[in-house]
């Protein structure tokens, strides 16, 4: 098998935009809010642009090669990440996302644990992080007299930063950015705010979801130098880890047989070899790594993120025999 490139799934939305016409040429007409760009799910099933299999669905494709492609560790019978570039020119509505247990009984599909890089940020550029200091009931009466604005944590954001949204804490992406958003493969949301626009809410299941106790935070992650890149852990949880290559010369790993990797371009361009030839990744997409791949190096002057179901015991320790 060989690195797989997806045709991205676009979606109009009435919050979204034309900024990822900054590095890319094929958006079609409307304003742009998502763009899916390695995806298996009913709502959308990315296709292969490249190489042999270019065409093919990603599920077909799982069907025929399964372990190669997925890994021994990952089951064919559910892609279990979802990648996304969100553009957002105006505020997408305040929502929560269930666990697992809530998501599998009242929607038939997991919960929704989700991470976002901030990959532009333009004038006045903003997020929803978690709630300030309130109570379920005091934000019920908020939410009932049109005050919920009060109980929202707000704040500013630059490019670059990154910010993990577990299942159950209230979030939402403000005017002004795009982002990178590496979720777990689930197309579950419920509203709590929606600034009028008229679109349906979901108060009673938002209200049996949220968990005030959750605070949202920049991660700040570890990062560690190495000839020719440096790398930052910014998450480590059973659904994903994420981690950030800063690249000026070159990064030589090898695919793990038990899972497969997601390398997303954030800022800048360069290749990636494998033995059998070489596949340009440039800002804004994503390559699909098979679990089967073997040795492979990235090359060039670029930041990418590496997102992957982990065996959290192996990266723990990989950790720590790089700083010790």
């Amino acid at each position: 098998m060989y690195p797989l490139k997806l045709e991205s799934i676009y979606y109009d939305k009435i919050w979204g935009g034309r900024d990822l016409t900054l590095f890319r040429d094929n958006l079609p007409e409307g304003d742009i809010g998502e763009s899916w760009d390695v995806a298996c799910h009913p709502h959308g099933t990315g296709i292969v642009a490249n190489g042999i299999y270019k065409g093919k669905k990603l599920d077909q494709l799982i069907e025929e090669r399964g372990e190669a492609l997925l890994g021994s560790k990952i089951s064919k019978d559910h892609f279990p990440l979802l990648v996304k570039l969100i553009n957002a020119k105006e505020k997408l509505s305040v929502q929560v996302h269930p666990n697992d247990a809530y998501g599998f009984k009242h929607q038939g599909e997991p919960g929704k644990t989700e991470i976002w890089y901030v990959v532009e940020a333009f004038d006045n550029a903003n997020l929803i992080i978690g709630t300030n200091n309130c109570t379920k009931e005091e934000f019920a009466t908020a939410i009932e007299e049109g005050n919920t604005e009060k109980y929202l944590n707000a704040i500013p954001v630059k490019k670059g930063e990154v910010y993990f949204i577990k299942s159950g804490m209230v979030h939402a992406i403000g005017e002004g950015v795009i982002i990178a958003e590496i979720q777990q493969n689930s197309d579950t949301t419920y509203r709590v705010f929606d600034y009028d626009r008229g679109r349906e809410l979901h108060v009673d299941k938002a209200l049996d979801v949220i968990d005030f106790n959750l605070k949202g935070e920049r991660r700040k992650g570890l990062t560690v130098k190495c000839q020719g890149y440096t790398k930052t852990y910014y998450a480590l949880c059973e659904y994903f880890s994420l981690e950030e290559y800063d690249i000026t010369d070159t990064v030589k790993e090898t695919s793990d047989v038990e899972r497969f990797y997601i390398f997303t371009c954030v800022e800048g361009e360069g290749e990636f070899l494998y033995e059998k030839g070489k596949e340009h990744i440039s800002k804004g997409e994503s390559l699909l790594i098979p679990a089967s791949l073997g040795e492979y190096s990235l090359t060039g002057n670029m930041k990418v993120l590496k997102s992957y179901v982990p065996d959290e015991d192996k990266v723990k320790s990989e950790i720590l025999n790089l700083i010790l």
